[in-house]
C-alpha cells in the first residue's frame, strides 16, 4: 500500500475527483482514495469473486455512496468522467487499453502506471520507489502521464 499512496500522491488526486482503477482486484486501491484522498472512486474488476469480495469491504467501512465497484470488462466500461486513472497491468494489456483511453479521457486526465508504461506515449514523470530504503526493496517504478 505505501507504493499506491505514492502514487496518488504523484498523481495529486485531490477530493471530489473522480479516479478509475482498471483491474481493482480486492479494491484496496479505490478504497485508498476515497478514504485518504476523498475521490469519488470507481473500480473495474472482471473476476466476480474479488468484486464481491471488494463490495463487502467497501460496505464495512460505509463508502457506499463514494465508491463503486464494476463486475465487468474494462473494455466496455465508461471512461469518459475520469479525472485519474490507476493501472497495474502488464506492458501488453497497457497497449490493449491504451486506445480506448485515447479516445475517451478528457484533456488533462492523469494515468499513474505500476511498474509497466504505456508504450508511444511521453511520461511526464518516472519515479523509482523504494517502499523499505533501509533494504532497498521491494522496488518499483511509478509512470504518470496526462493526456493532452
Amino acid at each position: 500500500m505505501p507504493v499506491v499512496q505514492h502514487m496518488l500522491e504523484l498523481a495529486d488526486l485531490r477530493p471530489g475527483e473522480v479516479f478509475f482503477d482498471l483491474g481493482a482486484g480486492d479494491g484496496r486501491t479505490v478504497i485508498l482514495a476515497a478514504k485518504t484522498f476523498g475521490a469519488r472512486s470507481v473500480g473495474i474488476e472482471m473476476r466476480e469473486d474479488l468484486a464481491k469480495r471488494a463490495m463487502g469491504v467497501i460496505n464495512d467501512n460505509g463508502l457506499t455512496d463514494r465508491v463503486t465497484i464494476v463486475n465487468g470488462d474494462m473494455f466496455k466500461v465508461d471512461l469518459t468522467s475520469a479525472d485519474v486513472v490507476y493501472l497495474y497491468l502488464t506492458t501488453s494489456a497497457n497497449e490493449k487499453i491504451k486506445p480506448k483511453m485515447e479516445t475517451e479521457l478528457k484533456p488533462g486526465t492523469r494515468i499513474v502506471s505500476h511498474d509497466y508504461e504505456v508504450v508511444g506515449w511521453k511520461p511526464l514523470k518516472v519515479e523509482n520507489f523504494v517502499e523499505n530504503p533501509s533494504l532497498g526493496y521491494p522496488q518499483h517504478t511509478i509512470y504518470l502521464y496526462k493526456k493532452p
